[in-house]
């Protein structure tokens, strides 16, 4: 599997428990005051003991002043796609362009339902998905009204604005095979499953399969970002079951071995507990010579080209 050249990137997952708001306020901190790209926000609404995502998003935005934002990944069941789009843009404008947009088909179906949400079958979901992207680059032109038709979502003249204040990526999270390719002809980015649910010896089939999307559609494989969830305990701390654990060299190596043989550019990391220690080791320690390893394998390469 080839390294598709992207810029590495580095963030944080914080579960947006309304019990846990001051740690996650403090690890976010300890994000923007490291080396850490993105800070990423899991949407499952319907849960009672979770914030909504994008308010969590507003205000740890205004509390923070260089980490960038997504959500790991917005429910498009819960959320249509017109709105999500105009709130995504504003929070990118108030932020000073720090918003990227991860979107979800959907999943639980049954608590989307409790809360007044379709059900959608797995082919309809990819359908509606499919048709959400468009309706929110749509959205997100600036000039003039816009229309669009289709079985799930439509915009009739609609006046779009304001756009994004930076070019936002719209990221796929993906599994199967249908929303893998859907990924590969629309998507700027692909958000992997956390790798205790798509382990890394599956990584390869997967970008096979988004590759050949892009291609069917003229797009360059290469365009498309590649972010994996990885959750773990750098060092010391509660072990993760089935994650990454290990020492920080052990970490520098697999994430480094990562991005150079499986392609993976944008690397989440979901701390096994919630730990200013972790954040910090994996900030300081590990990020930079992760960054070092895959310039230095990259240069390596470009000269033996």
């Amino acid at each position: 599997m080839p390294d598709y050249g992207q810029p590495l990137q580095f963030g944080l997952s914080v579960t947006p428990a309304t019990a846990e708001i001051d740690q996650i306020a403090a690890l976010v901190d300890v994000a923007d005051t490291t080396n850490l790209d993105l800070v990423a926000i899991q949407d499952h609404a319907y849960n009672p003991d979770f914030l909504d995502t994008w308010t969590l998003i507003a205000f740890l935005a205004a509390r923070t002043d260089r980490v960038r934002f997504f959500s790991d990944v917005a429910d498009l069941a819960l959320r249509p796609p017109a709105m999500l789009a105009k709130a995504a843009a504003s929070l990118d404008q108030l932020s000073g362009g720090r918003v990227e947009l991860g979107l979800g088909a959907g999943a639980f179906w049954d608590r989307i339902a409790a809360m007044g949400g379709p059900g959608r079958t797995p082919a309809e979901a990819v359908e509606a998905t499919a048709e959400a992207i468009q309706v929110i680059r749509l959205a997100w032109e600036t000039g003039g009204p816009v229309s669009f038709e289709g079985r799930h979502y439509h915009l009739r003249g609609h006046q779009p604005g304001p756009g994004p204040a930076h070019p936002m990526g719209i990221w796929l999270g993906a599994v199967k095979p249908r929303m893998l390719g859907l990924t590969g002809r629309l998507a700027d980015g692909w958000v992997s499953p956390l790798n205790i649910y798509l382990t890394p010896e599956q990584i390869p089939a997967a970008h096979a399969t988004i590759d050949a999307g892009a291609l069917s559609a003229g797009r360059a494989p290469a365009a498309i970002r590649r972010i994996y969830n990885v959750v773990g305990t750098v060092g010391d701390g509660p072990r993760a079951r089935s994650g990454l654990s290990g020492s920080v060299d052990h970490w520098v190596d697999t994430l480094t071995r990562w991005a150079t043989e499986l392609g993976l550019d944008t690397l989440i990391f979901w701390p096994a507990a919630t730990s200013s220690i972790q954040v910090e080791r994996f900030a300081r320690e590990v990020v930079p010579r992760v960054r070092k390893q895959v310039a230095a394998r990259r240069e390596h390469a470009s000269d033996g080209l």
